[in-house]
């Protein structure tokens, strides 16, 4: 019994300092915003069916640098969904990236002004009708000869800045609407494919790294996903603002404190996107297969995740309808913050232990 106890510190204690290291290698910063969004033409719509998704900032941690993914076309997962802009928020001591979605109604995006109907909260670029989709021609690009489902609204936009990030030093300051919390409340599908293979494209092309294009990408729009060498594909006129990679210093990524903690989010939807790896076993099948691997598992997180973010959403009506006390609200918080946390560290291990399963297949491969 003795031993057996032994064994069974032993073990808790390994699994502790695993845990510990993966948060201390996970728990990273980047202390420097986005650069300006660019300014570009919106390619023509291909076809009856598409919806617009606005251009943004990402970083690549491997080079440690933003890069832009083009605004591009894309057809909706389901009927009746639109889609929510990714963006960049301020944490308290570094900027998340928090992963656009479709959803039935078009959620909090930052404030931001992606242009195109995208003017900062909601959609003004078109909706849904009996089944299809009809474009405001105001906003958008659309060849009327093919496609004839149109309405013409003039939209005031008053929001002219190019800011491309919420919080911090110089970002927007808006907050969500109760529109936008209802939003958050509703059932979302995360990127479909086709948006992800976009991203990585722009990812593996060093013309479009702020470093590089000083603010302007190459490649600022395509018509479809990916299509980054059509002819129709739109460059950047020019920048949002003067940019210079002199700030790339402070753009570094830093180790948190070295502590094995969660992040500080409350609530789920404040999490950074999940993270997708790109595998690269020399093996075009075993590449595949380890992609729907990673592409299953992010599913079910996402979907754990929206899970614990409607329980929470529910809790915070019950309090509002009870008229619970600011003590009561600050108990709860403390609680979803837990929650939250418990549920990013349980994710996390699942990332750990699914690239530990596909490491040793992966030496193997590199060997032959």
């Amino acid at each position: 019994m003795h031993i057996r106890f032994i064994r069974t510190l032993l073990f808790v204690l390994v699994v502790l300092c695993t845990s510990a290291a993966s948060f201390a290698q996970i728990g990273v910063a980047i202390t420097i915003g986005p650069p300006p969004l660019p300014l570009y033409e919106q390619p023509l719509c291909p076809g009856d069916g598409y919806i617009w998704t606005p251009g943004y900032w990402a970083y690549d941690y491997d080079v440690n640098d933003y890069y832009w993914v083009p605004g591009t076309w894309v057809t909706a997962p389901e009927v009746g969904f639109l889609w929510t802009p990714a963006y960049w928020g301020w944490g308290g001591d570094g900027f998340v990236f928090y992963d656009g979605y479709w959803g039935p109604h078009v959620g909090f995006y930052g404030g931001i002004n992606y242009g195109f109907g995208y003017f900062g909260d909601g959609y003004e670029g078109g909706r849904w009708d009996n089944g299809r989709f009809f474009y405001n021609r105001s906003v958008n690009n659309v060849d009327i000869t093919n496609i004839h489902n149109v309405y013409n609204t003039t939209v005031i936009n008053n929001n002219e800045n190019r800011i491309s990030y919420n919080g911090g030093n110089g970002g927007i300051n808006a907050r969500p609407r109760p529109e936008d919390e209802g939003a958050a409340r509703e059932r979302h599908i995360p990127p479909v494919a086709t948006q992800t293979q976009h991203a990585q494209a722009a990812r593996a092309n060093p013309q479009q790294r702020a470093s590089g294009n000083m603010g302007k990408p190459g490649v600022a729009a395509t018509p479809r996903p990916g299509d980054f060498n059509d002819r129709r594909a739109v460059p950047a006129k020019e920048a949002g603002a003067p940019y210079t990679p002199d700030n790339r210093g402070a753009n570094q990524v830093r180790p948190q404190n070295n502590a094995p903690q969660p992040s500080a989010a409350f609530h789920p939807r404040e999490l950074p996107s999940l993270a997708r790896n790109n595998p690269n076993t020399g093996n075009p099948k075993l590449d595949k297969k380890y992609q729907q691997q990673q592409e299953k598992q992010v599913t079910k997180q996402q979907q754990e995740r929206d899970k614990l973010q409607q329980k929470q959403d529910q809790q915070h009506l019950n309090m509002d309808k009870q008229k619970a006390t600011e003590a009561q609200r600050q108990q709860v918080e403390k609680s979803h913050q837990q929650q939250t946390q418990q549920l990013q560290q349980k994710h996390l291990q699942q990332q750990q232990q699914l690239q530990q399963r596909q490491q040793p297949a992966n030496r193997e491969v590199s060997k032959r």
